[in-house]
């Protein structure tokens, strides 16, 4: 019996305007031969092809000259990634998902153009601890935004745990918890 040891990758991970214009993009591995994506030229071109799809379409996953695209739309934005054909959608599904629900919370709730563009570093951070150099690392929206807000730290006392009582911290776990219980109750769980 063989391992499947493969790790999931994405090639490109964008974030476009409700009328396609490039709010985030990065692509993985531009320098790789078989990779279309070298200019910016064809990565504008792309993302057009991307929004004209969406539009029209309204699905989850889309085919999109021989990449697999996942997308969710919220508010004025659309949160993509792209990935080769052969890579498993659900995985890439559940990235995009996680991804923008973690977003989401970062943002306090409010995600949006103007939010996205006022806390851009956040957004960054977020993505690139979502994705490393296009291998899928982590996709628990718990996970992403702590390793956003607060950095590792050292405790002086082993094994002595930090807990976030302040108000936005309860607000945050209560909106988290909000929405993992209705998820569970629409699955009939």
């Amino acid at each position: 019996m063989s391992l499947n040891i493969s790790l999931h990758t994405v090639t490109a991970a964008l974030i476009l305007s409700n009328n396609g214009e490039r709010l985030y993009a990065k692509y993985y591995r531009p320098e790789d031969p078989l990779q279309q994506f070298k200019t910016l030229q064809q990565q504008q071109k792309f993302e057009k092809t991307i929004y004209d799809k969406v539009n029209k379409l309204h699905q989850d996953v889309l085919l999109c000259d021989n990449h697999l695209v996942t997308y969710k739309q919220t508010n004025d934005l659309i949160l993509v990634f792209v990935g080769a054909l052969q890579e498993n959608e659900s995985m890439l599904f559940s990235l995009t998902a996680n991804v923008n629900e973690a977003l989401t919370i970062l943002l306090n709730n409010l995600l949006d153009k103007q939010s996205v563009l006022e806390k851009y570093d956040m957004v960054c951070l977020c993505l690139d601890e979502a994705v490393d150099d296009g291998i899928i690392l982590e996709i628990d929206p718990a996970v992403l935004v702590s390793r956003v807000t607060k950095p590792p730290v050292t405790s002086v006392v082993p094994g002595e745990m930090h807990i976030d009582i302040s108000e936005k911290g309860l607000f945050s776990a209560f909106n988290y918890a909000t929405k993992r219980i209705s998820e569970k109750l629409q699955q009939g769980l």
